[in-house]
């Protein structure tokens, strides 16, 4: 990335050298794009020449009352409305995750994403983001050095070298990036519904969000070796959030083992339905909304025009990964599958994180139809083997390698100069020299990411535990962990519930009995 104007300007020229040369028929960019990436090609070099300066003490208060460049302001109001979508994923997660559990089980998934949401802001300020973004200039690329508490960073041009390209502020850049943290941690839960102890969230949470995700993530897209030395391409997160978050899911998992009930006596898995897919659908829409902060949001810039265009990419992808997946759920099942639809548009809005900033339109729609069969015959084949009531496993995890993977197979080369990072993939340049760093990258990352994690819940169950025990599991975690219900007119007696007025007439003069909870699979 550029980190002083008269770089900031070769690099401009040279994407506007690139893009004169003739591409082949089948890779030309559309007229539109060839004429908007030509005039923000020069634009880039030439505003980053002009505003370098400025940028750099961007987060200082003039105090010759001159004020800093419009751009500054509009760039991080950008930078924090998309924030704000990736945040609000969170509400998505929540709804997701209610829909596909048991009633008994609702209300602590509130709590849950409330107390990691608020772990991760405060350690990802304190730590996180230096770790992940605060390599310097040219300075260690392993782990950041630079920037925690968000003090004491100097001239973020150099502290945070792989953003000097946006002159948004730094606190807009790191909210930003904090979403991010949060959203990853987010995926690891999902997989654990149902019977893991509610303190085991706080636990890793910390681990997570100090160490794991910010270490993972910037060597991807933080500036660190993966991204400098390796080239590995991934523009908002399919390796760096969606498969680090999966691949945590995966250790948890493998100490966790299955809710009471899910496998029988002859070892195959039983269906244990959710209780609200309409909630479950509200959360598909919530989080596919906030997509469109999550990759857009990652150009960091309102005025290249280039954002947009990660919206029509994102959009399309996830259309396409609907209808594959609904069909495949077809051909495998013969009904129409509510969730694997769901699951469809999250594994393709997974895949195409990766390569949005990358890739054509009509290679968005191959990736994320692509993703939408992965991710139904993925959900098949883990629920034979491990218990994932969400399907992050292969929605967030399977998913997130296959847009890895597929940047180093669509990338197109003038999209690859214009990010600066990596080359062109196979079917425009005939070389697997970008497939092969995107593979790499995958192999670190999980083998880093798992190992860590692994060991991190192996500590926890042989202290704390990791699961409650099997009457806190029969009863639900909403009551046993929480002591209250999410849904309290279906599990308290009618005469007890005061002031609620949803039992039926004549109940409470009756004297009926507390109502049932049935086990909705039985115990093996």
């Amino acid at each position: 990335m550029a980190k002083d104007g008269g770089r900031s300007f070769d690099i401009g020229l040279r994407t506007l050298d690139l893009l004169s040369k003739r591409l082949p028929r089948h890779a030309r960019l559309g007229g539109h794009m060839r004429r908007s990436l030509t005039a923000r090609a020069l634009m880039f070099g030439t505003l980053a020449a002009l505003l370098v300066p400025a940028t750099a003490s961007a987060d200082i208060f003039d105090a010759a009352g001159k004020g800093l460049p419009q751009s500054v302001g509009i760039n991080s109001i950008w930078v924090i409305t998309a924030g704000v979508l990736v945040m609000f994923m969170q509400a998505g997660f929540a709804f997701l995750e209610i829909g596909f559990s048991r009633g008994k089980n609702a209300g602590t998934i509130v709590a849950k994403i409330l107390v990691n949401f608020s772990i991760a802001a405060i350690l990802y300020w304190a730590v996180g983001f230096a770790f992940a973004f605060g390599h310097g200039d040219g300075g260690n690329l392993i782990i950041g050095t630079h920037g925690f508490f968000l003090r004491d960073y100097g001239d973020p041009l150099t502290a945070f070298p792989i953003m000097g390209f946006s002159d948004a502020t730094i606190e807009s850049k790191f909210f930003f990036q904090f979403v991010f943290c949060a959203v990853s941690l987010a995926i690891v839960w999902g997989t654990t519904l149902e019977r893991v102890k509610f303190g085991v969230y706080a636990l890793y949470a910390i681990v997570f969000s100090a160490i794991i995700y910010p270490i993972a993530s910037g060597w991807v897209f933080g500036g660190g070796w993966l991204q400098v030395n390796v080239h590995m391409q991934d523009f908002a997160g399919s390796t760096a959030v969606h498969l680090i978050g999966a691949t945590g899911a995966l250790a948890a998992l493998l100490h966790l083992g299955p809710r009471k009930g899910k496998y029988g006596p002859d070892g195959k898995p039983r269906a244990i339905p959710g209780h609200n897919m309409p909630l479950f659908g509200l959360g598909i829409f919530i989080l596919w909304l906030g997509w469109f902060g999550f990759n857009p949001g990652s150009t960091l810039n309102a005025l290249d025009g280039r954002f947009p265009e990660v919206v029509l990419t994102t959009n399309i992808a996830a259309a396409g990964g609907v209808l594959t997946a609904v069909l495949t759920a077809y051909w495998k099942t013969k009904s129409i599958d509510i969730g694997m639809a769901g699951n469809g548009a999250i594994a393709a809005l997974v895949a195409i994180t990766a390569p949005s900033g990358y890739v054509l339109p009509w290679a968005a729609l191959v990736i994320g139809m692509v993703a939408g069969v992965i991710v139904v015959l993925g959900v098949y084949f883990v629920d034979k083997y491990i218990d994932d009531p969400v399907g992050a496993l292969s929605a967030h995890g399977m998913a997130g390698i296959w847009g890895t993977l597929a940047c180093g197979i669509f990338t197109h080369p003038t999209l690859a100069a214009f990010n600066t990072v990596g080359s062109g993939g196979l079917i425009y340049t005939g070389s697997f020299n970008q497939l092969g760093r995107q593979a790499l990258g995958v192999v670190v990352v999980f083998a880093f990411v798992f190992t860590l994690s692994y060991i991190a819940f192996g500590i926890i169950k042989a202290t704390y535990g990791m699961r409650v025990s099997e009457e806190e599991e029969l009863a639900g975690l909403d009551i046993s962990e929480h002591g209250m219900y999410g849904y309290p007119e279906q599990f308290i007696p009618a005469p007890e519930l005061v002031g609620y007025g949803a039992a039926p007439q004549g109940t409470a003069a009756a004297g009926a009995g507390p109502i049932a909870t049935p086990t909705e699979v039985p115990a093996t």
